[in-house]
């Protein structure tokens, strides 16, 4: 008898050990939750294709921080104050500027996720992130065309309606501010805007707003059709015209110069996105250009998407603030999109009937799909019609749009 107890007792004490004991203790459940959460992000990612290169990272980080004992990623390492209202002298500093990670801390005490979250912290990965969407991205459409800059200013409604949204919900400012850049459809401008601003919301603004960037095929449609008559759909605009090569490397260097100057908070975001574009508009770094789109591109975004899935933990992540941040960016992005149209409206009126209203949804910056979108809203009504290529003038115009929109928001809240 007492060598069955000896042996309970051993099993007793491996589980009470291991981490699945950790599940039935105190809040533990909610990392239990979490955990399928994790898998259900990955289903959607690998089963059903909804922004795999980041959704898929960003579940696995989501279940590496939700494991029990892994010790990948400490949350307290990230609370600039302790429960009791003191800093927290260990990992942070006061500063004339503010509160400040003390980084030799994080890496003597912190995990892998922990070390990589310094990316986001201190600022490092959504820039990086711009440059290769910059070397990506062929500006041609907007400079052909440069009445797209007020469609993707437009656009950007959805950030402040969501914004002041917030606000009456009873967010501080600097949380309402995170929020209301789910708006802007780009998620790396999330990021770096919460990652300044609020940091404790950025596992559910994070997720928020890839999601709602993967389901811009099917948020988008019904808005623009409610928002349009069936004249306006039709409407076949002029294919815009040639640009040339001068105008093309003058673009970046311009734009750079004129945010910077007058938002410099909107520097990094717009000064690496215009690098990168000058790179690949220069036709002398083909190699530089070629490793921001592809190398360095992937590299970050496993890193970004990873410790970002990293903070949502089951504390930070099941509370009533997800739900705020979840509705308040469905409105975000429904009000970004119906302003953008809205714009596209007059637009087509002060100009007798050459603006097709619909390229106005793609202000948004979730490039090329919300440019997609208009291209097939439009060829419903008339499959004759293309309307790509005059939608991505607004599409391009609204990832810059939404750049300096977050210069705004950190200047006036950061």
């Amino acid at each position: 008898m007492e060598f069955f107890n000896s042996i309970f007792n051993t099993i007793g004490g491996i589980f009470a050990a291991s981490g699945f004991a950790s599940f039935f203790v105190g809040e533990g459940w909610k990392n239990l939750i979490m955990i399928g959460v994790a898998c259900f992000f990955m289903f959607l990612a690998i089963k059903k294709g909804f922004e795999p290169l980041l959704l898929l990272p960003i579940a696995f980080g989501m279940l590496l921080a939700n494991l029990p004992g892994a010790n990948m990623y400490h949350p307290e390492i990230w609370q600039t104050f302790l429960p009791d209202g003191t800093l927290n002298s260990q990992f942070w500093s006061e500063a004339a500027n503010g509160y400040h990670v003390i980084v030799g801390q994080v890496l003597s005490h912190g995990g892998l996720l922990d070390i990589l979250y310094l990316g986001v912290k201190l600022g490092i990965y959504p820039p990086l992130i711009f440059l290769g969407i910059g070397a990506m991205t062929d500006f041609s459409p907007l400079i052909s065309r440069p009445s797209s800059f007020l469609l993707g200013a437009a656009a950007q409604l959805g950030i402040f309606i969501a914004f002041i949204g917030a606000l009456l919900l009873g967010m501080s400012p600097a949380q309402a501010g995170s929020i209301g850049i789910i708006g802007g459809a780009d998620g790396p401008t999330a990021i770096f805007v919460t990652s300044k601003l609020s940091p404790e919301l950025l596992g559910p603004i994070a997720v928020a707003a890839y999601s709602y960037m993967a389901l811009v095929p099917v948020i988008q449609p019904p808005i623009m059709r409610a928002l349009t008559t069936k004249k306006e759909r039709l409407i076949r605009m002029e294919t815009p015209r040639p640009v040339s090569k001068t105008e093309k490397i003058i673009f970046p260097v311009l734009i750079t110069v004129v945010v910077v100057l007058i938002l410099p908070d909107a520097a990094p975001l717009v000064g690496m996105l215009m690098f990168g574009n000058l790179l690949k508009e220069s036709g002398k770094t083909e190699r530089l250009a070629k490793a921001a789109q592809n190398e360095l591109m992937n590299i970050v975004t496993i890193f970004l998407g990873t410790t970002v899935g990293a903070t949502t933990t089951g504390t930070a992540f099941l509370n009533i603030n997800t739900l705020k941040i979840v509705g308040m960016g469905l409105i975000a992005f429904c009000f970004g999109t119906a302003g953008g149209i809205l714009l596209g409206k007059l637009m087509c009126v002060l100009t007798k009937g050459k603006i097709n209203p619909l390229i106005g949804s793609a202000g948004v910056s979730a490039v090329p799909m919300a440019a997609r979108v208009s291209q097939k809203v439009g060829q419903e009504e008339d499959p004759g019609n293309f309307l790509l290529m005059n939608a991505m003038g607004p599409n391009v115009a609204g990832v810059i749009g939404s750049a300096v929109a977050a210069g705004v928001l950190i200047n006036m809240l950061g």
